[in-house]
């Protein structure tokens, strides 16, 4: 009777052990670890793209302007703010003269003083030449005399030292004339030289612009060469892009690009690259390119604002290309796993340029037609088992 009972049990601890061990199992090889990884795929193609660079870079203007004094001196007045608008030749802002008008003034009396020279000079110089025609008429008069005997040496003599006196008046008178000439010229460039001084006091808008920052406020002692306001064309603006040296061939002037402010997040500027930079930064591994807007924004954007940048590139020739979602690492690596009689295994491949779409080429390791996993629901390694879907479902 214990023996039957033992049977029993044995067979009821059976029935109930051996359903739950093939139910494990079955949950195992279905949903567990052991239960193939879900993937979806897609077949290599080859085909021409037309790849984009994607970079991040900054507004700025192309022309600046810093405008201060060329000698030191107390601020007297500025007459702009930040963001005023200006014309060219506008009163910006302005130094005390100091005793500079009163320079002015003096050296304009000796401006006077000197053409009063110069008539007196040439009063002397006529009053001179007609000395010296009255000695020529009478050197002339009394040679005849003493050819008749009329008179004698010693007058005659008296005749020629009065001619040569009256020639040397003329002369001296002459020189005197031409002497007040350029003392006049000398007082004059003097005074034109306070003018520009004084002037120059007066800081002036060079061109049309807006003002981007005001360095000093009246009352302030300025050096020769500080900025007292700084100002921008803002019909000059570009943005100063960085794009990733591996990925910028093919990037030169006039390409076609597009802007994206990140103060406007939704709007896109039509842009063409200006210029690509001589210099690139060795430390971040970076090309620097200038990208003009085809139309300038309205209103301005703040200079500094970041903006995305896409440059359009020209065509390539057809290659294998993948989605860039099928890109994987795997040991320090960069390849695809690839499918292939339901096994997969890892390929690394050689990539090159990338189209907007996310389609990237691929120069060695894979050909035209082979089945690349582009999704799994987990994460894959050697020897993983895979279930080929339409969609990976969450």
């Amino acid at each position: 009777m214990k023996l039957f009972d033992l049977n029993n049990r044995t067979l009821g601890l059976i029935a109930v052990i051996v359903p739950m061990v093939i139910l494990f199992i079955y949950v195992g090889m279905t949903s567990g670890p052991l239960a193939p990884v879900p993937v979806t795929t897609v077949q290599v193609d080859k085909k021409a793209i037309s790849p984009a660079l994607f970079g991040i870079g900054t507004v700025e203007a192309r022309y600046s302007y810093n405008i201060g004094p060329i000698t030191p001196g107390r601020l007297q007045a500025v007459y702009v703010d930040v963001g005023d608008r200006v014309k060219a030749g506008q009163l910006l802002a302005e130094m005390e003269p100091i005793d500079l008008d009163n320079k002015l003034t003096s050296q304009s009396m000796a401006i006077k003083r000197a053409r009063d020279g110069i008539t007196t000079a040439k009063a002397v110089l006529k009053e001179a030449e007609a000395r010296l025609k009255f000695a020529q008429a009478q050197e002339q008069r009394y040679k005849k005399l003493l050819e008749i005997k009329s008179v004698g040496d010693e007058v005659y003599e008296v005749k020629q030292q009065e001619l040569q006196a009256a020639i040397s008046g003329k002369a001296i008178a002459k020189a005197n004339l031409n002497s007040a000439k350029k003392e006049l010229s000398r007082v004059q460039s003097d005074r034109q030289g306070l003018s520009n001084l004084r002037e120059n006091l007066r800081l002036i808008a060079p061109k049309d612009g807006v003002i981007s920052a005001r360095r000093s406020e009246a009352g302030s002692t300025v050096m020769s060469g500080q900025a007292v306001v700084e100002m921008i064309d803002p019909t000059s603006l570009w943005i100063n892009t960085r794009f990733d040296q591996q990925r910028s061939t093919g990037l030169a002037s006039d390409l076609s690009a597009k802007i994206k402010l990140r103060s406007q997040s939704q709007t896109f500027y039509a842009a063409k690259v200006e210029r690509v930079e001589v210099m690139a930064d060795a430390v971040t591994e970076e090309i620097l390119a200038k990208i003009v807007f085809n139309d300038l924004p309205q209103p301005m954007p703040p200079i500094g604002e970041l903006a995305e940048v896409t440059v359009g590139l020209s065509e390539l020739p057809a290659q294998p290309v993948i989605p860039n979602a099928a890109i994987q690492q795997l040991d320090g690596e960069v390849g695809v796993w690839r499918v292939q009689d339901g096994d997969i295994q890892f390929v690394p491949v050689s990539l090159g340029m990338t189209s907007l779409d996310g389609d990237v080429q691929v120069l060695h390791g894979l050909q035209a037609g082979d089945e690349i996993v582009v999704y799994s629901k987990r994460a894959l390694h050697d020897g993983s088992k895979i279930d080929v879907v339409e969609a990976i479902q969450p």
